[in-house]
């Protein structure tokens, strides 16, 4: 069962992109949503600006026009039938194909030569991200340019997706098939740091993995949405301290939340101001080998 929020983007997704004349009929792909009939209406109604009972005679006029009931009513209850699912999964297409034809049509008239999509991992420093604009727009004024940040196998999803043509900061450890160019980047090292003030900052000698277990550990969340996510630096039985990005994830170490193991060109001017502690780990941390500049073939 969707969500009444999925719904009312739906909804006015589809009022502005998939409104067509056919066979006489003016057919609204609106509100194909199982919930309850009374949600459905009044909610509608107050989204698209209609009465109640407009939103009803509408979706009756669409399920005639497709000779098939879309929804399944039970007393209160509302729910899609199967011809109902695949009508909305076809309307978002719909919604997708209908936008991209008129971003091209606008390129055409105006001239621009349409964009470059790239992934960009979320351990590259902001200011070269930053930097890349400027120079990619002073070479080429007509490309739009469009960044995602991406974690981990995220860069590699969306090449693979074709969702990017281009990633940055991917990782050597390639978890989908297909044929990629790429230069390398070299290896990236990383420190495992607490808060200065943190109670693991005042051991000395080598901290065990028993010794860190207690303490919740530093993790940003893999962005894949197919292949499988990676779960790093993390021990069994740990819990977790999950962030958006490292500035959220240098937030959560400044205040003794967590414990983490933080890229070098990160950590560096943490250890070098004397707010964070690098620690002695009994087991080597391994390396995160990176591919800078990776092009679908």
């Amino acid at each position: 069962m969707q969500t009444a929020c999925e719904t009312l983007i739906f909804a006015s997704c589809i009022q502005i992109f998939c409104r067509q004349k056919t066979c006489g009929l003016n057919i609204h792909l609106k509100w194909l949503m199982p919930w309850r009939e009374t949600a459905v209406l009044s909610g509608a109604a107050q989204e698209l600006h209609r009465v109640p009972s407009a939103i009803s005679y509408t979706v009756r006029q669409l399920e005639a026009w497709l000779a098939v009931p879309l929804f399944e009513r039970r007393h209160r209850d509302v729910e899609l039938t199967a011809a109902g699912a695949f009508f909305l999964k076809e309307g978002r297409s719909v919604i997708k194909k209908m936008m991209a034809a008129r971003q091209q049509c606008q390129q055409i008239a105006n001239g621009w030569r349409g964009h470059l999509s790239i992934a960009v991992d979320n351990i590259v420093k902001p200011e070269r991200t930053r930097q890349l604009v400027l120079d990619f727009y002073r070479h080429f004024p007509d490309i739009e340019l469009r960044i995602s940040q991406e974690v981990f196998n995220g860069v590699w999803d969306a090449l693979a997706d074709g969702r990017v043509e281009a990633a940055i900061g991917a990782t050597q450890a390639i978890p989908v098939g297909g044929r990629y160019a790429f230069r390398d980047m070299g290896a990236l090292s990383w420190r495992c740091v607490v808060s200065a003030a943190h109670p693991l900052a005042q051991r000395e000698g080598i901290i065990l993995d028993d010794d860190i277990r207690p303490w919740p550990s530093l993790v940003l969340e893999d962005t894949s949405r197919s292949l499988p996510k990676r779960i790093t630096w993390l021990l069994d039985n740990q819990r977790r301290v999950v962030v958006p990005d490292w500035a959220s994830g240098a937030d959560c170490l400044m205040a003794g939340l967590c414990i983490g193991m933080v890229p070098t060109h990160i950590a560096q001017p943490w250890l070098e101001r004397g707010d964070w502690k690098e620690l002695r780990l009994g087991e080597p941390v391994p390396g995160r080998g990176l591919l800078p500049d990776v092009a679908a073939g």
